[in-house]
């Protein structure tokens, strides 16, 4: 959040922030160390060394926690699919069996830590074995798979994902659910008769064969091409909640309920409070306005009527990891993006120079959805790769230049 003066108004907007950069070469902040591995996994990771590797940097040791559901778990979610889909090729089997997915996860660990990742993204990212196996999901052989789906309604859907679009217009993940349930259900006929009310006990089957469905359509593309449209999918989700954990509201209950007359002490205790937001996890554009929306609406049902958010001068940055000797809020971009690594360090794109205003719940505000929407959020700051250091929209922000930043939360 801005620092607030003695009367609890922020101080003028904050000047662009140049980063400071990491160490060159990194180093030591590359591990490419030879990974211990079980052996007994089939898959091919040779043939994923390239997703690998960029999951591995998207999931970098020490910022693993803190890109976790924007960017690093997407991309370890999205790699898992593309090699068990790879793997189907020549298996014909679009899941491996537990006692199978236990070496595979192990061993796909142990590549990713061997090359500077997090060593704990099974917890980070709430991966388990069963992740890799077909669930309760009735079909995972290529041959049957192939024998109920429309497959070429489902390669025209997905083949090609428009990141931004996809999202409302659900081209892709309608057809995908259309596939997982008609292979959860395992029957045309009983499909076509039940699809318009599925009943709930079916649900967590067409979770689990979707992950089918997703396995084959990765099968089916290059695997960049397959990793792009995973993540464009995943994102859409992403999106669409806020993942910060809030703390009990009674403190601004009590400082905010007549802030008329109370106004240093409410923005004071606001700050404080969103202070603990911030320590969290960074978050997009989007998620911050979902965030916004939600602590707003907590805040409504503990009786405060008043905006505080304009009274404070709360904007959607305060919502995210703060960076910088000026502390200024880093909100992710919208659209799928990750973490790069080169000469210069390892950094991602941050948009810190758009003060938009959080906005306060109102009771005709049907939803925060990024498809009905009255506040403008770019997808994607305008910061290029040509680009180091700042422009007026965002930077790529060395991660070096936040440890010290983290080391203090």
């Amino acid at each position: 959040m801005m620092p607030l003066d003695s009367v609890g108004s922020p101080n003028s907007a904050p000047h662009p922030l140049i980063p400071l950069l990491a160490p060159s070469p990194l180093t030591p902040y590359t591990n490419n160390s030879v990974p211990v591995l079980s052996g007994l996994c089939p898959l091919n990771f040779t043939g994923g060394a390239s997703i690998i590797s960029m999951t591995a940097i998207d999931c970098w040791a020490f910022f693993a926690p803190f890109l976790a559901n924007v960017i690093c778990c997407p991309q370890y979610q999205a790699t898992l699919h593309v090699l068990i889909g790879y793997y189907s090729r020549d298996t014909g089997m679009l899941a491996l069996d537990l006692k199978h997915a236990n070496y595979c996860l192990s061993d796909v660990q142990q590549f990713l830590a061997s090359q500077g990742a997090n060593e704990d993204l099974q917890n980070i990212c709430s991966i388990h074995p069963s992740n890799l196996t077909e669930g309760s999901c009735p079909v995972k052989d290529v041959n049957e798979f192939e024998s109920l789906v429309d497959l070429s309604k489902l390669l025209a859907a997905c083949k090609r994902v428009d990141s931004v679009k996809e999202c409302c217009t659900q081209v892709c993940q309608n057809a995908i659910n259309e596939a997982a349930t008609k292979i959860a259900l395992n029957d045309a006929q009983s499909f076509s008769l039940n699809k318009a009310r599925i009943a709930p006990q079916h649900s967590s089957t067409i979770d689990g064969c979707r992950n089918i469905v997703l396995r084959w359509l990765a099968s089916n593309l290059e695997p960049s091409v397959a990793t792009k449209v995973l993540r464009a999918l995943s994102n859409c989700n992403v999106n669409k909640v806020c993942p910060l954990v809030f703390p009990a509201t009674t403190n601004i209950s009590r400082d905010c309920g007549n802030t008329v007359n109370r106004r240093g002490s409410c923005c004071k205790t606001m700050e404080n409070y969103i202070s603990h937001l911030q320590k969290q996890s960074f978050v997009t554009n989007l998620q911050a306005l979902n965030c916004a929306a939600l602590l707003g609406r907590q805040l409504q049902k503990a009786n405060i009527s008043e905006n505080v958010y304009n009274l404070c001068h709360i904007s959607l940055k305060d919502f995210s990891v703060q960076v910088g000797s000026q502390e200024s809020g880093c909100l992710l971009p919208s659209l799928p993006s990750d973490v790069t690594l080169d000469q210069t360090g390892v950094s991602f794109t941050c948009d810190l120079n758009d003060n938009i205003a959080a906005p306060w719940p109102s009771l005709s505000q049907v939803s925060t959805s990024s498809c009905n929407k009255s506040i403008s959020i770019p997808a994607l700051p305008a910061a290029t790769s040509a680009q180091r250091g700042y422009n007026k929209n965002a930077f790529l922000l060395p991660l070096m230049a936040l440890i010290s930043v983290f080391v203090m939360l």
